[in-house]
Parts: structure tokens; sequence; C-alpha cells
């Protein structure tokens, strides 16, 4: 059992706020400051405290699926190739559907379709920006007070070093989820603040529409600087340029390099095309920009009325992707050259793998890895490919991946689809790709009946159901487990006695993790590591037990730190936003390696503590099936 240690999470957020440079300028100039695109270090480590590992915790049920104005940091720019560090619609916190459905995304067109023309609003009719979101957080585990009482201006320091492309994709949907919660801004922070901040994290994890949907839920009369700020990225993630127009009048304070090129915008979307003619040629005399940057303007200004103006976009001697030019170049249809994407961001990509205006064959690849990020549901990636399907020629279907993933869900018997969904698997090398593959699969997957013969088929069978949280049909495979061989059954065991609902027909004892430890001991015992880590966490061996295990190989879970002890608190005074906001912070590394196991113990733990045991449960399976 733990004897914790934990200061109140206010006072401890001084301590990590001085562990962090500065985020904040009162007026900033340009909308990269310093801060945001820098790499933040790893937390502080310090050896010489109490050693703790986390207490049993009871087996988690699958769950159901005013403040005072702060200094206003600055937000990224539009002309920053680290504009996005990780949009579109992701997957559900419980099973494969998705959390942000098209009529959520067609209220938030409409809602910026409405402003664009600012009207008197009636005193009755205006929002209170207090509580902007659209998921019920007692629905999604959170209770009402997903951050009880913590400080606000802490969480924002927390999420400003949160890395947009987290390893673990069921963390990226728990922590969207948070984000997106219908929740009251913590105190010490500015409501309109606070938006722009869940705003701006989600951007970088690559979710456009939900960061879009949440600039939608605030009057633009209540924008502050950073909200206008943050509402120019949604706008450019989005691919939406009408959604600047409201803004213009502060483009000027905002970004004043785009102030001409917006005003032509949204002159000619009303139909001033002389106007829009005149703005364009004043930006070209002004050189305030590049070629590519008022050529992309241009371009959209040529699209609307009475304009007849036609412009072709050269790509040659670019060498950055950013924010404006993706979004105008997705407005307008055009994909940007693929040789810029290999440098951009992860989740820069994942915007454009919702972009409307784009074909399918042309987001299918920033879909594919958005998948694996967990920016889009398996489902999302199954409708594109059936998109695909229907636009490919009969004679080229045969030799078509959309060809396979039909024979995968169709095939005439369980033969012809396990055919099938072994080359999907086989095709997928990228860690991104495969995760992508296994959430698409993971339906698929829940109709092959288990059976023993199935022995190599196995793991990526279970992995790809608890991809898609399907944790009830993986469990179907818990009868089996002793008659598969060693390497298959270390393996599905391990994923089960993780992400399973309960542990009925699992052996969980010493003997058995062991043996398990003592057969994955190459790669340094990592897999051995995760698997006590995430058991402990969910409280399905005893604490004594994990600590036992950890002075034995070596896992070093008696370590505390800043942030364990951060962490740890949140889970104990019940605020399981703060909690995945704090596991965010954690989970820097670019893959699954570079994450210690004992940041997956408190993570795991404060999740399941704090009503999110379902979540828990995925991310401590998934460390197992990625790792």
């Amino acid at each position: 059992m733990l004897r914790p240690r934990i200061k109140l999470l206010a006072a401890a957020a001084t301590v990590l706020a001085l562990a962090l440079p500065a985020l904040a300028q009162d007026r900033p100039t340009s909308i990269l400051p310093p801060g945001f695109g820098d790499t933040p270090p790893p937390p502080v480590q310090n050896s010489s405290a109490p050693s703790r590992v986390p207490s049993a915790a009871p087996v988690s049920q699958n769950n159901p699926q005013a403040s005072n104005a702060s200094p206003e940091p600055a937000s990224p720019g539009a002309f920053s190739d680290q504009s996005a560090t990780s949009g579109g619609a992701g997957e559900a916190q419980i099973a494969e559907s998705d959390s942000l459905t098209s009529a959520d995304v067609a209220a938030a067109d409409v809602a910026a379709a409405d402003v664009l023309e600012p009207e008197e609003v009636p005193d009755q009719a205006r929002r209170d920006p207090t509580l902007v979101g659209r998921l019920d957080p007692a629905s999604i585990g959170l209770g009402s007070e997903p951050f009880g009482a913590a400080s606000g201006p802490f969480l924002e320091a927390a999420m400003r070093r949160t890395e947009g492309a987290l390893p673990s994709r069921w963390l990226h949907i728990a922590l969207r989820n948070a984000l997106f919660a219908r929740a009251p801004a913590p105190f010490g922070v500015a409501p309109a603040d606070w938006v722009a901040e869940r705003g701006w994290l989600l951007l970088r994890m690559g979710e456009a529409d939900a960061a879009r949907m949440l600039v939608a839920g605030v009057d633009v009369a209540d924008f502050t600087l950073k909200l206008r700020q943050v509402a120019v990225q949604s706008a450019l993630a989005s691919a939406d340029p009408a959604a600047l127009c409201p803004l213009r009048g502060d483009m000027d304070e905002i970004e004043p390099r785009i102030a001409l090129l917006v005003d032509a915008i949204c002159s000619s979307l009303s139909g001033n095309a002389e106007t829009a003619a005149g703005d364009i040629n004043q930006s070209r005399r002004q050189r305030r920009l590049g070629g590519i940057d008022v050529s992309l303007a241009d371009k959209l200004v040529g699209a609307g009325a009475n304009t007849a103006r036609a412009v072709t976009i050269e790509w040659d001697g670019v060498e950055q992707l950013n924010a404006w030019r993706f979004g105008l170049a997705a407005a307008t249809g055009l994909a940007p050259p693929e040789r810029l994407f290999e440098t951009a961001s992860l989740p820069l990509r994942a915007w454009q793998g919702r972009a409307p205006m784009l074909s399918a064959e042309q987001r299918l690849p920033a879909m594919r890895s958005g998948a694996g990020l967990g920016t889009f549901s398996g489902q999302a990636l199954i409708d594109l490919y059936a998109a695909i399907y229907d636009r490919t020629d009969p004679d080229e279907l045969p030799q078509s991946d959309a060809w396979q993933l039909r024979m995968a869900f169709a095939g005439k018997d369980q033969d012809t689809r396990l055919a099938a969904m072994r080359r999907l698997w086989d095709k997928a090398k990228d860690p991104l790709e495969r995760e992508a593959t296994r959430a698409m699969l993971g339906i698929a997957a829940s109709r092959i009946e288990p059976d023993e013969a199935l022995d190599k088929d196995a793991p990526e069978l279970i992995a790809s159901m608890l991809a898609v949280g399907l944790d009830t049909e993986a469990a179907q495979w818990i009868p089996l487990l002793g008659k598969l061989s060693d390497a298959s059954a270390d393996r599905c065991w391990a994923m089960l006695a993780l992400g399973s609902p309960d542990t009925l027909g699992l052996d969980l004892s010493a003997t058995r993790i062991t043996k398990f430890i003592d057969r994955n001991s190459n790669d340094d015992g990592r897999r051995g590591a995760l698997l006590v880590a995430g058991l402990a966490g969910l409280g399905r061996i005893n604490g004594a037990s994990a600590m036992k295990l950890s002075d034995r190989y070596g896992y070093g879970f008696a370590r505390s730190d800043q942030w364990s002890q951060l962490i740890d608190g949140a889970a104990r005074r019940g605020q399981g936003g703060t909690a995945t906001v704090l596991a965010g912070l954690a989970f820097k590394a670019g893959n699954w390696r570079g994450i210690p196991a004992r940041f997956l113990l408190h993570s795991v733990n404060a999740l399941n503590d704090t009503g999110q045991g379902f979540n828990a449960r995925m991310i401590a399976a998934e460390a197992l099936s990625r790792s």
C-alpha cells in the first residue's frame, strides 16, 4: 500500500510552473512565440522521495459510454511548420463509433456561418462561455466536475507542454474526450482562454473538428486575444477560410501579415470582387508574404463570384507546409505535394484526412495515420475505403486494399475472411499503419470464431478487437489460452489480463506473471515491466506484489517525482480531467519504447480510480499489443 505524500494540486502547480519556461506574454507580435514549438523537458525526478507503488484498486467494469482575466499567451502562427504538433472526429470512448457525429460538424458549420455577418444578439440569447463543450462528462466517466478545484494556470501550463502526437491511441481518445467535455472552467483562468487552451491542444492532436466546435461554442463578442488566435488556427485546420471573416477586424492584432489577404477572401465570399482583387494586389506590393502564400489566397478569391481570376499554384521551391498553406490549399481542393508532409507533423497530416474538398484517394494516407493516432475511428477508415471501392475500375479491384477489406467482412467463409485480414495486417509495416489496420479490422476480427487452430492469428485478432474496444468479444479467447503455443499464449494472455472486462478464467498468479517476464526477457524486459505496471495500476495485483516484482527485476516503481505526486493527488481527489491531462503530459515519446513503465502505472491507476476504468484497461492492453 502507498503512503501518499502529495501536496494540494493548486500549490503543486506553483512547483511545476517553476520547472517550466515562461509561456505567456502580454501583447504578442507574432502567433509563434517561444514556448509553443519547444520540446518540453521530461518530468523532474526526485530519487530521494519515499518509495511508492499504487494501492490496490477494485476491478473496473466497462464505462457506459468564473475567473479573473489572465495574461494572454500567444498561439502558434499560420506560417510555422510547428503550427500543429500531432482533424476530424475520432474514436469513441467505449467502442468503435465516432464521438463527433456528422450532425455535430454540421452544427459547427452553421454556427460559423451564422457569425459571418455579426448582428446584435439579445442578452437572453448569449451563451455562457464558462461551460463550453459537447460531451457530457458524467457519461464518459469524468463526473460532473472533471477538474474539481485544480488551478487553471497549472492546467494550462500542463496542456501547453503536452505533445500532440501521443504514442497511445487510447490515451489520445481519453484526452480528446476530456478536453471536449462540457465542464466548468477551472478557477484562475478566463473562461474564453480556457476554451482556447483546450482548442489549441486539440489542434495539436489533429482534432480539427473538435477544436472548431469548441471555438464555435463561444460568442465572438466574448473572444479574448488568445481565443481569436486559436480561432484562426481552427479555421485553417478545418480548411474553412470563411470562419476567418468574423475575425477580420482584429487580424492586424492577431497576425498582421495575413490581414489584407483575409480581407480579400472575405470580400470575395461576399461578392465584392473588385475590393478582393485590390487587396490581393496591395498585399503583393507590400511583400509581407512569399509568392505561394499570396497565390493560394488569390486562388481562393478566384473561386468567388464574378472574379474572373484563374490562378495556377506551383509548389516548386516550397519547402515547408504550414497551417496557412494547408488550409487554403485544401479549401480549394488542392492536396499539397506528398514531400511536404514528410517534414510536417503527424497531426497536421490528420487535418488533411478530414478536409471535405479533397478526394477520398487524397485523404486516405492522412486518414490512415490519423486512425493510428486515434484522431479517426476504424469505422471512418472503412467508410473511406468504401468510397474508394465504389470509384475503382472493376478490373483493378482484386488488387486493391478496398477489395481485401470487403473480403475481410463479406468473404464467403471464415478462411476467405481470415486470408484477407492477414494480407492487410502483413502489409502494414509502420506502427501507426498497423494500429490503423487493427482498428479497421476490429469488428471483422470479432466475427472470427475462437479456435485453437488459429494459433498464429490469435494475437492479431485480439489486438484488433481491443483496438476498437471490443473487450467482451476478445475475452472469448480466454478458455483457449492453455491450448495455444507458448509464444501466442503469452501475447494473448498479457493483452487479455489487462484488457478483459474482468479476470474470470485468467491466471494472474505470481508464477504465471514471472513465467511471462522470463520468456520475454529480451528487449530489456520491457514487456514484463509494462505488464506488471498495467496489472498494478488496474488493481489486478496488489501493491505489495508489484513492489516485489519491481525490486526483483529492477522496474523502479518505487521512484517518485513531482509528476507522479500530482497525478496521484488528482486521482485521490476524483479529478478525472486533471488526471487525464497529466497522463497526456507524461506520454511524450513518439512510441511506447520511450514511455517508462512507472508512467504507465501511475496513469492507469489514476484513470482507473477516477471512473475511467475502461480507458485505463484499453491503454494498458495497448501497451502490450504495440510493444
